[in-house]
């Protein structure tokens, strides 16, 4: 028999099993800050020694120390201390974890890009076995994380990592990562070419990730691309930040982590884009007496205490450009609230900004399986061209028009009980999305998939946003020939019962021929 080649498990799959190692020793909630962080310092230090390596070539030894040299070349310059090296010679050592600590601090204290993105102190806090650290820093070093200049391996095994941990995490956590594919629908939906993007609740940073890979597949050019974002728990705003780093883009997400409610830290800032994943159904966000004069919510009722979705929404609708889009994801209560949510979402409707709605399968979150919906909204509806990196775009006006989809039959099983879109899921839902925005002779209502309304529609359902209202369903039991299916149904349990039948006489005939016959 021929030998059934052995698979080679992917880095991610042996850094995954090398964290798992720190079971018993770190919290598995601590993994990702843990491993990311040394992923981080590796990755720094392989960039750094090319380049030290090329000076070298260059005949420029003399400067090998000076920062400028590395900084040029968008590279950070690590003194001796902090450097992957150092680390690896004394991995076996009692005080490993000081040295990793040490290391950290240096590099951001040398690279003020990374001021406040590296873990303070955090390694000598975790007081981890030392034999445990060290394995996991062996298996590190053994990833060259620059050899392949077409792969982008340590963002590879940033994103393998972050979705891994909020799975693992589960419900109530993981709040730091938005699934890939939702991010990716967002992106290829709202075509964020150039100019600023926005996200209020950035988490990790995968909003800002996605954007830069859309533009770079689309042959863009990334340095047209200005980010702004803010994030309120301090350790993910670390992730953020050396997310972000690893992959050369640069960022502001604010001077410290801040709630964005309580401490706007871009209030005069206008994006051409906005992408977000804002927490789901928020409560007691503000005290009945606070922000109600807030300048975010001018023109419109203040947002109730006691759920913080539409505050989310004009936070975004106060950010937006003159012709900017955004693209959010909210709970599918937000659709059709009462009360001051109400009032907010028929002025949104009247002041023509709602460009579509669409509600995404279930089971597609790590913190909640509940389905929920992408909202797009727009400040420019008109007709008009617009030059972007791969030809021209044309828009037909779309005033008083709205598109509703429902994805909750597209996607493909994800990690056993998740879903996800496939690219051609993502291919199917922003082809009518942008065939609706273009050119209607390229678009058709399809029933349970979409359908174009117009703003008479929506006032006669009370400003309702529930895409079931306006999206045509087929009552499949109307079509049923009862006398057909009831034959079907009996062929079935015919066959259903001779198995069981057959299956009783062989049990029967078992216990004959031992001796212990069953008199029925």
């Amino acid at each position: 028999m021929a030998k059934i080649a052995k698979q080679t498990k992917s880095i991610e799959e042996i850094l995954w099993d090398s964290a798992n190692k720190l079971r018993g020793t770190v919290e598995s909630s601590e993994y990702k800050h843990v491993v990311l962080g040394l992923i981080f310092l590796k990755f720094a230090s392989d960039k750094f020694e090319e380049r030290r390596a090329e000076l070298k070539k260059e005949g420029k030894e003399k400067y090998l120390e000076m920062k400028e040299f590395y900084n040029m070349k968008n590279i950070f310059f690590l003194p001796e201390e902090s450097r992957w090296s150092t680390v690896i010679k004394n991995s076996k050592q009692n005080d490993i974890a000081l040295i990793i600590d040490t290391a950290l601090h240096t590099v951001e204290k040398n690279n003020p890009a990374l001021k406040g993105a590296l873990p303070d102190n955090y390694f000598s806090r975790l007081n981890m076995d030392v034999s445990k650290l060290s394995a996991l820093l062996d298996t590190i070093n053994n990833i060259d994380t620059i050899k392949d200049k077409q792969q982008d391996i340590v963002g590879r095994v940033y994103e393998y990592f972050l979705s891994k941990f909020a799975l693992a995490e589960g419900k109530g956590k993981g709040e730091f990562y938005t699934p890939k594919s939702i991010v990716n629908l967002i992106a290829e939906m709202i075509e964020p070419y150039k100019g600023v993007i926005y996200d209020p609740a950035c988490g990790s940073g995968g909003m800002f990730v996605q954007s830069i890979k859309f533009i770079e597949n689309h042959h863009g050019d990334k340095k047209e691309i200005s980010i702004y974002g803010q994030e309120y728990t301090a350790t993910t705003y670390k992730l953020a930040k050396m997310n972000l780093a690893i992959r050369g883009i640069a960022a502001n997400l604010g001077d410290v982590p801040a709630d964005t409610f309580g401490r706007d830290q871009h209030p005069d800032l206008k994006a051409d884009y906005i992408m977000a994943n804002p927490p789901f159904n928020q409560k007691d966000w503000r005290a009945s007496n606070e922000l109600v004069d807030d300048p975010r919510w001018r023109g419109y009722e203040v947002p109730p205490t006691s759920n913080a979705n539409y505050a989310w929404i004009l936070n975004m609708v106060s950010k937006l450009s003159e012709n900017g889009v955004a693209g959010f994801i909210l709970a599918n209560g937000a659709l059709s609230g009462g009360g001051e949510e109400h009032k907010i979402r028929r002025k949104l409707i009247e002041n023509d900004l709602v460009e579509a709605i669409v509600i995404l399968p279930r089971n597609m979150f790590y913190t909640t399986d509940i389905s929920v919906t992408l909202w797009i909204l727009n400040k420019n509806k008109t007709e008009r061209s617009l030059v972007v990196n791969d030809g021209i775009k044309n828009y037909r006006s779309r005033k008083n028009e709205i598109l509703f989809m429902d994805l909750r039959e597209r996607g493909i099983p994800f990690e056993k009980k998740y879903t996800q879109f496939s690219e051609e899921n993502i291919l199917e839902i922003t082809k009518a999305y942008h065939n609706w925005q273009s050119d209607l002779s390229n678009y058709q209502n399809i029933a349970e998939f979409c359908y174009s309304a117009n703003k008479e529609e929506v006032v006669a359902k009370d400003y309702s946003l529930v895409p079931s209202k306006y999206i045509e369903f087929v009552n499949r039991d109307e079509n049923i020939d009862f006398d057909e299916k009831m034959k079907s149904l009996q062929a079935e349990f015919k066959t259903l019962f001779q198995s069981e039948q057959q299956s009783k006489e062989d049990l029967l005939n078992v216990f004959k021929e031992l001796g212990y016959a069953i008199e029925l």
